[in-house]
């Protein structure tokens, strides 16, 4: 009986659809409510284990050819360091940053935070987390494929001026890769990230939406990696025009660009503030444009702390630098996270939260703490070589890029909750079947 009942009604369903919404054509309504389903590939998962085996296979044949061709001797370390390994940090630390948002596409997805709604992407055309995934493994593998190759051509010989411009070549094609306007390679993904730098670039033209301040605060932690860039850069165009490569790493413009490099996604930051309280008129984006200026005092700081030690700069840097993480620390737990409410249900969280164990919000915001406060390793008197020194550095950029992904979970699903809570959790019903082509 339960039976002949169901029946009757997704009958009564389909008929009241047919009328209303297909213009009485059932074979196109059928499109909705019966779709075919399509078939999950497998290949893609397959092409993530192949890229990781991959990858560790050729990191350990650079590790032993490293080690054979004596790579990081007194008599190497130098050129090295400043030539090739620019390059390969740039690729290392945006992999890392992919496989960190892959990462919050899953847990997006298994916590059930609309991130498509929330950023406005289109749900065909967006990235997924094994997608993500893929990128980061697949760049990485082509990465330390390229090491393994100059080392190579290193020990059979070459002169080192020819296969130093093995990274940039890598660069190039990179770049090309980016702009490529062939479908092929994430194409959406790709154009919707060159669209976002250009509002984040122009930030006082265009109205500020949500996915270009999230886009440009990542950028705030990617200052090695784009002080990296402009190393590259200088040195690939000094060894073609003016073949004077050492004036990239010393002297008093390599300082300016130094400077405006490490000043830059501070900048796009504050102007960004500033368009949003010009069209919202909420002075809590000039509270937040605060947090930056505060951010630029203390980078300016530490930069010239590093080229001129002495005990103002000292002070200078010691001050900026605790001033600018206690802002920092404010905003990320109370406005970003929406955390540290006392009036709250939950001790010091919120009243809504997404996961079960509220443990994780607790040890979430002591690991904010510790990652937020590495600066202090700047004016720690640590006596190590070149290469110890480069490989702190590049492991303190990779912990605030795993900082920055720790932070966008909290970040998006407390924009989540705020949007369930105004209802705007989604613009439209939607429907329980996959969308189809339609003039609807």
């Amino acid at each position: 009986m339960i039976i002949f009942k169901v029946v009757r009604l997704m009958d009564e369903v389909e008929s009241i659809f047919t009328k209303h919404f297909a213009n009485n054509d059932r074979k196109r309504a059928m499109k909705f409510l019966r779709p075919k389903q399509n078939k999950d590939s497998h290949m893609v998962t397959f092409l993530v284990g192949l890229s990781t085996g991959c990858f560790v296979s050729l990191f350990c044949v650079y590790a032993i050819l490293a080690h054979l061709c004596s790579i990081f001797s007194r008599n190497n370390e130098s050129a090295y360091m400043q030539n090739v390994y620019p390059v390969f940090s740039v690729f290392a630390l945006l992999s890392l940053h992919v496989f960190m948002y892959g990462c919050n596409l899953y847990v997006w997805k298994r916590t059930r935070i609309n991130y498509n709604f929330i950023f406005e992407f289109s749900p065909k055309t967006s990235l997924k987390h094994i997608d993500s995934f893929l990128i980061c493994t697949t760049l990485m593998t082509t990465v330390v494929g390229a090491m393994v190759v100059h080392l190579l051509l290193r020990a059979a010989g070459f002169s080192p001026s020819q296969i130093d411009a093995l990274p940039g070549v890598l660069l190039l094609i990179f770049m090309a890769l980016l702009f490529c306007p062939l479908d092929i390679f994430y194409r959406p993904t790709r154009y919707c990230f060159i669209r976002v730098i250009r509002n984040i670039i122009c930030s006082p033209f265009y109205k500020v939406l949500l996915v270009d301040f999230f886009m440009a605060d990542q950028l705030t932690s990617q200052i090695p990696l784009l002080r990296h860039l402009q190393t590259t850069s200088c040195y690939l165009s000094s060894k073609v025009f003016t073949h004077r490569p050492e004036t990239c790493h010393s002297g008093r413009l390599y300082m300016e660009i130094t400077y405006c490099i490490s000043f830059l996604p501070y900048i796009w930051r504050v102007m960004q503030c500033a368009r949003r309280w010009y069209d919202d008129h909420d002075v809590n984006h000039l509270a937040n444009m605060g947090k930056y200026v505060s951010a630029i005092a203390a980078v300016g700081a530490r930069v010239t702390y590093s080229r001129e030690s002495n005990h103002l700069w000292f002070a200078m840097v010691l001050i900026t630098s605790v001033v600018a993480t206690c802002y920092q620390l404010y905003w990320d737990f109370i406005k970003d996270w929406g955390l540290l409410n006392p009036k709250s249900r939950n001790p010091w969280l919120r009243d809504d939260l997404v996961l079960k164990r509220k443990s994780i919000y607790y040890i979430s915001i002591v690991l904010n703490i510790v990652l937020r406060v590495t600066w202090v390793e700047a004016i720690m008197p640590f006596k190590v070589g070149p290469v110890e020194s480069r490989l702190l550095e590049f492991l303190l950029a990779a912990l605030e890029v795993i900082r920055r992904g720790h932070w966008n979970f909290y970040r998006l699903e407390n924009e989540h909750l705020n949007n369930v809570g105004h209802y705007r959790a989604v613009k439209t019903v939607p429907l329980p079947f996959r969308e189809t082509d339609s003039d609807y």
